[in-house]
């Protein structure tokens, strides 16, 4: 995992959830104000819950449950499992699909052979009978494919496209795919945003056009590519919407960082209009690959959930899985039941700003806590997770290194945990923050959310000190917790 960011990579699935359950309740409902801010209210065609993603997620899943095993998904054995899945998906699982989608795979179904083939000649005997067949719904599902190759931009074009043409022929459909894929590639890896970058591994034929139709889209309002059911609206849109929207300063006493990009750009797609949840999932993959996992804020990753059972944790562990081509790290992590370190020990302390709130260790037990806040990775049945409802669980993307490359977003994920913090409160619950062994990450976010009530930095981190003996009280974590405004 030392090629690419991981946290880069484990925010392209999560970060495309958030775009899509932003995007439902307004989808085809007409133009939203510039000043409307955009919710993860649900309604929509499902209707969804609050928080829940659509058809564009689950089918970008999917996919994702393949590629997390680490499959070649350019191989008919990798592109069969996917093709079943997508089938199954449309009879069990779907609760909203496209037209085209729909048809394709209705058809594709029957027959005897392997199921990708199938499938791809069910979508060309569609494009033949309708000339407009380059929809978004092969687009709105791509951006997981730019994680299973990281290292082969070849590699990564060539199942983007086998991936497109299992439902959708056009060739523009397969292109748009091969350019997403190929941005968040390049984003999850040098963090750099180039859609054109990936010009050349589309036909000569069609490079001087898809080079028009970036050009035109970049920087451009987003709501001009309304509307956006074809591929290339739904791609310019949500291009637009990325590169329209400013990169605020990094000013933390203000509350400004340039992570907010990501917030930003999400409801600016959106406000695009029409197909609002896929240009927003479209968005929001790419968005991730270049922010990271940490820059998704705590009030989203609690609220976004869905098909098939499936929470923002589950997301991140296909997106590692996926990138790691199915390799989880030395830890353990992503898969392990329960992780394990040698520091870890029982310590339990209540803040000296409020007593609802438990500052404490993995192995935290003098506690009436009914919600967690996670500083650490966790297993996926860690004791502490029990009984707690799953919204009531927040995972913090943090790690404990002196390395200012290693939490990219430092200040933004100290502030947010903090507010995650209040907001928990505000709710009534009583709050464990805990990291593995309380020597770093445990008392920074409780000097953050002291900051975050007012209390002087000073003061606030002499009173934490004080409460967690073993605090190490120092470094790049520690020092950033005393720049978290107060509210």
């Amino acid at each position: 995992m030392t090629k690419y960011s991981t946290d880069r990579a484990a925010g392209v699935l999560l970060a495309q959830a958030c775009g899509d359950a932003i995007g439902v309740p307004y989808e085809f409902a007409g133009r939203l104000d510039a000043d409307d801010v955009p919710q993860m209210s649900g309604g929509g065609l499902g209707p969804y819950e609050p928080g829940e993603w659509s058809d564009d997620t689950q089918m970008a899943i999917c996919i994702a449950r393949v590629a997390a095993t680490g499959a070649d998904l350019r191989s008919a054995a990798a592109l069969d499992q996917i093709a079943e899945a997508f089938v199954e998906w449309a009879a069990h699982g779907a609760s909203d699909i496209g037209v085209q989608t729909r048809a394709v795979l209705g058809a594709g179904v029957r027959g005897p052979g392997r199921p990708a083939p199938r499938l791809a000649e069910a979508a060309r005997e569609y494009a033949a009978r309708n000339a407009r067949s380059a929809g978004n719904g092969a687009l709105m599902r791509t951006s997981i494919v730019g994680l299973a190759a990281v290292d082969d931009r070849d590699g990564t074009a060539a199942a983007a496209r086998a991936i497109a043409e299992l439902t959708h022929a056009d060739p523009l459909a397969g292109d748009s795919c091969v350019l997403w894929s190929e941005a968040v590639r390049t984003a999850v890896l040098d963090k750099r945003l180039d859609l054109a970058g990936g010009l050349d591994l589309v036909p000569v034929e069609r490079r001087d056009q898809w080079s028009a139709w970036i050009d035109e889209a970049t920087g451009a309002g987003p709501a001009r590519f309304n509307p956006n059911g074809h591929t290339v609206t739904a791609l310019q849109a949500a291009w637009a919407a990325i590169t329209s929207t400013p990169v605020p300063e990094l000013d933390p006493a203000a509350g400004s960082f340039p992570c907010l990009h990501f917030q930003h750009a999400l409801p600016a797609a959106v406000r695009a209009g029409d197909d609002t949840d896929t240009v927003a999932a479209i968005a929001g993959g790419l968005l991730g690959a270049y922010w990271g996992a940490s820059a998704v804020p705590a009030r989203w990753r609690r609220a976004v959930h869905g098909w098939p059972g499936m929470r923002g944790r589950d997301l991140v562990a296909l997106a590692a899985l996926t990138a790691a081509r199915g390799a989880a790290d030395a830890q353990g992590w992503p898969t392990v039941e329960a992780m394990t370190n040698p520091m870890a020990h029982d310590f339990t302390a209540s803040h000296p700003y409020d007593d609802g709130v438990f500052m404490g260790t993995v192995l935290s037990s003098a506690h009436d806590a009914d919600a967690v806040v996670s500083l650490c990775r966790m297993g996926t049945a860690e004791p502490l997770l029990a009984d707690i409802a799953p919204r009531d669980q927040v995972t913090v993307w943090l790690l404990d290194s002196e390395d200012p490359g290693a939490n990219p977003n430092l200040d933004f994920v100290l502030a947010d945990t903090a507010d995650a913090v209040a907001e928990l409160r505000a709710e009534g619950r009583r709050v464990l923050l805990h990291c593995v062994a309380a020597h770093q990450r445990t008392p920074s976010a409780a000097v953050a959310y002291a900051r975050r009530l007012g209390i002087d930095a000073a003061e606030a981190q002499a009173a934490v000190r004080s409460a967690i003996p073993q605090a190490r009280a120092h470094g790049v974590v520690w020092d950033a917790a005393r720049g978290v405004s107060p509210r």
